[in-house]
């Protein structure tokens, strides 16, 4: 094998897998170390620069980071990064001092952000400070996008999103709520330098089946459904209530419906139970409310007696998968009915771009999508950009604050007369460590298993749909929480010049991740480790140079970062380095230092 780069930051920053999972790539062991000391306005700021959203997201994200936990890898359950973001929220305190000021002196450009939703306004958030005039556009009157007004506000309350979206008003951002954008084109005329359109995906799949025009009013469209409640336009729904589809949003209305006085709630799935595009975490979270969830089936019709709903029709189905592809097939089972007093349809949901005109040199494609460039997010046409659901449709918060800082860095360049596919290198350190970054006593790893986020009465909880459910982390329970990090981002380096070979490494590592021997291919090399190497998505870390000629092949995947390497190495081949990587943002400038004290950028 080729011997492992460590000169760029590629290798470890991949080793260090919640960071490398999550779209905008926050540094994940570096805001739970200072939790872990106590320190939750500078883990906050941490956060703050790199996702923009850290009390939003810490109840609402998706959580690519835990999967990729390698806590979870080690034992059952990963570390609870998400809520760890949430608890430097909660317990920040005023962090007035920390945040950056309006820009002193404009620059002369304006930008015309379409969409008050988290794309939108990252990209507020990153070019204000740079002299930007930053104008905000939406349909809605307050800024949040779908955050505000598609997210139940029992997950998300109200002064969590006017605190956020408020931070990043008050740089200069002007937002003008109310507004409905319905030309692009008469937008462009009024002389903007460049456009970005991070309008979301508002519009949700409907089901044309027999029955659907005839049930009346009683069957409700997922998303607008969820929008109707936020601006409380709706506040009671049927007793017996059935909700199709198998995704977060479906998982939201049936928690909803619950709230508005649904008692028989039932989700019903085409998928298998481990198939769903839920969360496990929102399944658990339906389950736990009383909710029913019915796999397997899928709608054939909508009942209905003199214009009135009566139910829903299903046909069992089953999943067949043949030549890579998935097929749903039915099973010749006699279908079910589902007698019911309201439906809600939440099957999925797309942008849409009617009040763009085809004649502006913006390109569509497939599903009427824009094209769009995956690394710029510029369009085809070169000063209107797009962002979020409007650019590839629907995914999270965490990947529209990503395309935010990526297309605030191509709106940048592009109006600085650069390369806008050159793009600026992440900030990356790795040094020394000869103590622990956070002082932690033997074990080095904590036994704890992973503690539970304290949930409101499930009775007061139902009788509110704004009493938020989870409750959060008291500060004991933070701390040990975030005590169970294994802290990847110290790594293990090795310098082969240095190493007589004596095995000390081998011999005292807890997952035997550390073997020396002789070279190979690697899927040959994978299988005769010490520890085999399953896992292909993560790198081996291989070096060459021993006097032996063997190689030293360590697998990362397992490695427990516990430093017993290089506290048993007698010649110090072995040093723990601490990682670190900050990603760029528009300008290269950073709004937050943290680096012992968090200071003001």
């Amino acid at each position: 094998m080729k011997p492992t780069d460590i000169s760029t930051s590629d290798h470890f920053h991949k080793v260090v897998d919640c960071q490398w999972a999550c779209p905008a790539h926050t540094p994940v062991p570096k805001y739970i170390g200072l939790i872990a000391e106590g320190r939750y306005a500078e883990a906050y700021m941490v956060n703050w620069e790199a996702n923009v959203f850290p009390g939003i997201l810490g109840r609402t994200c998706d959580r690519p980071c835990e999967p990729a936990c390698r806590r979870g890898r080690v034992e059952k359950e990963p570390v609870a990064i998400c809520r760890l973001k949430r608890a430097a929220a909660d317990y920040k305190g005023d962090i007035s001092a920390f945040l950056p000021q309006p820009a002193e002196v404009q620059n002369g450009r304006r930008i015309a952000l379409v969409g008050g939703g988290p794309a939108s306004l990252t990209v507020a958030r990153d070019l204000a400070p740079l002299g930007y005039r930053c104008v905000i556009i939406d349909q809605d009157p307050q800024a949040g996008g779908m955050m505000r007004t598609r997210i139940p506000k029992f997950r998300v309350p109200e002064q969590v999103l006017d605190e956020e979206t408020g931070y990043i008003l008050a740089l200069g951002v002007e937002f003008r709520g109310g507004t409905r954008v319905a030309s692009l084109k008469a937008m462009l005329a009024e002389g903007w330098d460049a456009v970005f359109v991070g309008s979301g995906a508002p519009r949700g799949q409907d089901l044309d089946l027999p029955g659907r025009v005839e049930s009346g009013g009683r069957i409700h469209v997922g998303v607008e459904w969820l929008a109707n409640i936020s601006f409380q336009h709706v506040s009671r729904i049927g007793r017996r209530v059935v909700v199709i589809g198998g995704g977060n949003t479906a998982m939201d209305c049936s928690r909803s419906a619950r709230r508005l006085g649904g008692e028989d709630v039932k989700v019903v799935v085409r998928s298998g139970f481990k198939e769903m595009k839920a969360a496990i975490w929102e399944k658990d979270d339906v389950l736990r409310e009383g909710i029913t969830i019915c796999n397997d089936l899928v709608p054939k019709s909508f009942t209905h007696e003199e214009g009135r709903l009566t139910g829903v029709v299903f046909e069992p189905v089953q999943i067949v998968h043949e030549n890579g592809r998935r097929t749903v097939m039915p099973t010749g089972a006699p279908s079910q009915h589902f007698p019911c007093d309201d439906v809600v349809i939440a099957v999925g949901q797309e942008p849409a771009f009617t009040w763009i005109e085809r004649d502006l040199g913006i390109e569509f494609g497939t599903l009427d999508m824009p094209k769009i460039d995956p690394t710029t997010l510029q369009s085809t046409r070169q000063d209107v950009f797009f962002g979020g659901d409007a650019a590839f449709g629907p995914k999270n918060i965490i990947t529209a604050v990503a395309h935010g800082h990526a297309a605030a860095i191509s709106i940048d360049r592009f109006l600085n007369g650069l390369d806008i596919q050159e793009r600026p290198a992440p900030i990356t350190n790795l040094m020394t460590q000869r103590m622990r970054a956070v002082p932690r006593p033997r074990p080095e790893v904590s036994v704890d298993s992973r503690f539970p986020v304290p949930l409101r009465a499930q009775a007061a909880a139902l009788a509110d749909i704004h009493a938020e459910v989870e409750l959060g982390f008291d500060l004991e329970h933070a701390i040990a929480e975030a005590g169970r990090c294994l802290h990847c981002e110290q790594e293990t380096v090795f310098s082969a010049p240095l190493c007589v070979e004596c095995k000390a490494c081998e011999s005292i590592c807890p997952t035997a991740c550390i073997t020396f021997t002789k070279d190979g291919e690697e899927a040959e090399l994978r299988g005769r480790l010490k520890g085999p190497a399953a896992n292909l998505t993560q790198d081996l870390y291989v070096a060459k140079g021993l006097v032996s000629g063997r190689i030293m092949a360590k697998n990362e995947d397992v490695c427990l970062h516990c430093g017993l390497c290089a506290d048993h190495c007698p010649t110090g081949a072995w040093q723990m380095q601490t990682f670190q990587l900050d990603m760029p943002h528009a300008g290269g400038v950073r709004l937050v230092a943290v680096s012992g004290e968090a200071i003001r950028g």
